[in-house]
């Protein structure tokens, strides 16, 4: 019998549910674990942001439990996959979720790209869009 690993995805930003690319529609659907907060700076990068971990800042996202599958479109549509543009890196990060500490892959921008963005004050891409 073979057992798969939990894989978890901390989405921040056009993946949250509800935004231009809600990873709830994409197949094999994804599994809601519950929203969660990290600490980093959010940047925006004019119709999509990016996240920076670290600081003092709380950025709000949503925790999803996903297939391989799935984490292999996500690689594509953050462009890590098929070539790397470099904009993005898949990192892993702790999360405290639904009472319970999970380790969770994200896409961090890179350093090079934040420094070329603006960073957000507050750490909610859905509120942000909403006010401009």
């Amino acid at each position: 019998m073979t057992f798969e690993i939990p894989v978890y995805v901390f989405v921040y930003g056009t993946l949250r549910k509800g935004q231009r690319n809600d990873i709830n529609l994409i197949n094999p659907q994804p599994l809601f674990t519950g929203s969660a907060w990290v600490k980093g700076q959010l940047y925006s990068r004019g119709w999509y942001p990016g996240i920076r971990p670290g600081g003092e800042q709380w950025v709000l996202g949503e925790v999803y439990q996903v297939s391989a599958q799935l984490l292999a479109q996500l690689d594509v549509l953050e462009e890590l996959a098929p070539v790397p543009s470099g904009e993005y890196q898949r990192v892993q990060i702790k999360v405290e979720c639904a009472g319970q500490e999970l380790v969770c892959d994200m896409y961090e921008l890179s350093e090079h790209c934040a420094a070329q963005s603006t960073p957000i004050a507050e750490g909610d891409w859905v509120k942000f869009m909403a006010q401009n």
